[in-house]
């Protein structure tokens, strides 16, 4: 699910040591995709440096609300990341199943539906030649976004639960196999797993250890 406009995004280079950036990256505006784009062709999309960039910057966001559950609790072990689907609600029950996804494959942090419509980040719907992405408002804010034609070509459970991972933390790995969840849609439209691998599962836990140490 290729997300190159965002002001700001989440993804971490998780490979091998699980390093978080100093400071949020700044991403500028993605250029405009030609008028003769199709999602067909954006399949074909293997990311880019100012991707992973945004990526990062989106987990900032996050990380800024976990900083502040951190100081009310010291001992923390498993953080609560709450969502609100208010701007999604043709997706209301992909995010539900997304959120139960990832909730039994993960135990260091759990997704929550906010209630009285906020939380520490949000979900989005409507029409974009860049197709769904995780972004946020550039104020501390992330949402992550719906593309409709996306949703229709490819398993709308699958992009929801792709792009909820870049809230865990994990970045795109376009070239991954069907049964990566974060290979996204390079597997094709044919690809409807919507579960992290245990690899996956496992670098979100180890991320995410002790209620996320690196928000100390």
């Amino acid at each position: 699910m290729k997300r190159s406009v965002l002001s700001a995004t989440l993804g971490l280079v998780l490979a091998g040591a699980l390093a978080l950036p100093a400071t949020a990256v700044a991403a500028p505006a993605a250029p405009s995709a030609p008028a003769a784009q199709t999602h067909t062709a954006r399949a074909a999309y293997a990311g880019s440096a100012e991707e992973t960039a945004n990526n990062q910057a989106f987990f900032q966001a996050v990380l800024a609300a976990v900083k502040a559950k951190r100081a009310a609790d010291p001992g923390l072990t498993t953080v609560t990341v709450t969502y609100d689907t208010t701007n999604a609600p043709s997706f209301a029950g992909d995010i539900a199943n997304a959120a139960q996804i990832w909730n039994s494959s993960v135990h260091n942090v759990q997704l929550q539906e906010a209630s009285g419509g906020s939380g520490d980040f949000s979900y989005n719907e409507g029409d974009d030649p860049n197709g769904s992405y995780a972004s946020t408002d550039g104020h501390g804010h992330g949402y992550i976004f719906i593309d409709h034609q996306q949703a229709q070509q490819y398993y709308s459970l699958r992009i929801v639960a792709h792009e909820t991972g870049h809230v865990l933390g994990l970045p795109d790995d376009y070239s991954g196999p069907c049964s990566e969840l974060m290979s996204g849609h390079g597997p094709g439209t044919s690809c409807t797993n919507a579960h992290p691998d245990a690899n996956e599962s496992a670098q979100v836990d180890s991320l995410w250890a002790n209620g996320l140490a690196a928000a100390n």
